[in-house]
């Protein structure tokens, strides 16, 4: 038994100096080479990024559709992430981040392809420039779409302020034209009055007697 726990101890050691030590390096060497790609990657983008931005103003107006489909049919999670863009959100959700990116490539969204391709290689953290550029176009589509509705409200609710002042101003006239009606003119004022009974002119005084 003895010569069992110490060739299990042996055996353990060596895991930990010698194989451990190995598997760790070949990690961090695979590590470093994804990040160098990455940042290659992100170089490449980023000398594509007046292109793309060119496109996106030509195709604003056909996309704009399209775009505010693809976002609410998003996750609430994504949505608080495509307005408030943070590296950690990247992290937590990168299935449901890869997931609009196929959908925004799918429409020829400009810089989606490519930012899609190496958030799916490299994750999305480590191209989290080019995934912020793409989230910021599309942010212009959803802030247009408040103003909008924003606009819209006020719209209705001068309206609905117009009618009511309208109907108050048509109260004060009926209300007017009653007492119009309800005053009698002087000559039905007169008519209305009654008649005076007229008063018997005093008797002549009798002459006094002798």
């Amino acid at each position: 038994m003895g010569g069992v726990k110490l060739k299990r101890r042996t055996i353990m050691g060596y895991w930990k100096s010698k194989v451990l030590p190995k598997i760790k390096k070949v990690f961090e060497k695979n590590n470093g080479v994804k990040k160098a790609a990455a940042t290659e990657a992100c170089k490449s983008f980023d000398e594509s990024k007046e292109e793309y931005t060119k496109v996106f103003e030509e195709k604003k107006g056909e996309l704009q559709p399209k775009v505010i489909e693809i976002y609410e049919a998003s996750s609430t999670e994504i949505k608080s992430l495509v307005k408030e863009p943070k590296e950690a959100g990247l992290k937590k959700h990168s299935a449901g981040v890869e997931k609009l990116l196929d959908e925004l490539a799918k429409i020829e969204f400009p810089g989606s392809k490519p930012v899609h391709e190496a958030s799916t290689k490299f994750g999305p953290a480590l191209v989290s420039g080019p995934v912020f550029f793409v989230f910021e176009k599309v942010s212009t589509f959803i802030v247009e779409e408040k103003k909008e509705e924003v606009v819209t409200e006020e719209a209705s609710g001068s309206k609905e302020k117009e009618i009511v002042v309208e109907e108050e101003e048509k109260k004060e006239d009926v209300v007017a034209a009653a007492e119009v009606v309800a005053e009698p003119g002087p000559e039905k004022a007169a008519e209305q009055e009654p008649a005076k009974v007229e008063e018997a002119p005093p008797a002549a005084a009798e002459p006094p007697k002798p």
